[in-house]
């Protein structure tokens, strides 16, 4: 099988969708707490203040790591081996998926995950987005790649 290469580009536009979904519900979460804290409902209160940090470190981990690939810890390149997957990282290092490689794919074929432990039998788990893919052309390669291997 030949050495299959898929280089990864920010998806700004899922950056957008994401802000779209994540900012209202933040802040509704934290404002909503805040009515509750001043209204003397201190346990919904606390329960909606975690609900709201929770949203808003998933998103930011999202939209930081998949989207934008600022974080050190983002993969920005793919490549397919046989059954073994190396991710080169932000930071230079490279990572590699060596046992129990799976593949998971969205209902809605906008993206797709991997997982799989790396030779010192640590587990590993990415999720790649659409819009990190040059084009169409490109994601459906991948999605075929990891889906037939």
């Amino acid at each position: 099988m030949a050495v299959k290469k898929f280089e990864l580009i920010q998806d700004r536009k899922g950056m957008v969708w994401d802000l779209l979904l994540y900012v209202p519900t933040v802040s509704a979460l934290l404002g909503l707490s805040a009515r509750f804290w001043f209204g003397k409902d201190l346990n919904l209160s606390y329960l909606l203040l975690f609900l709201g940090c929770f949203f808003l470190i998933a998103g930011t981990n999202r939209i930081l790591k998949t989207r934008l690939m600022i974080l050190p810890t983002a993969p920005i390149a793919i490549e397919l081996d046989g059954d073994q997957v190396s991710f080169t990282l932000r930071n230079g290092k490279r990572l590699e998926i060596v046992k129990n490689l799976r593949y998971y794919p969205d209902y809605s074929g906008r993206t797709f995950g991997l997982s799989g432990m790396n030779g010192s039998g640590k587990q590993m788990q990415f999720v790649f987005h659409r819009g990190q893919f040059g084009d169409e052309a490109a994601f459906k390669d991948a999605q075929t790649a990891f889906r037939d291997r």
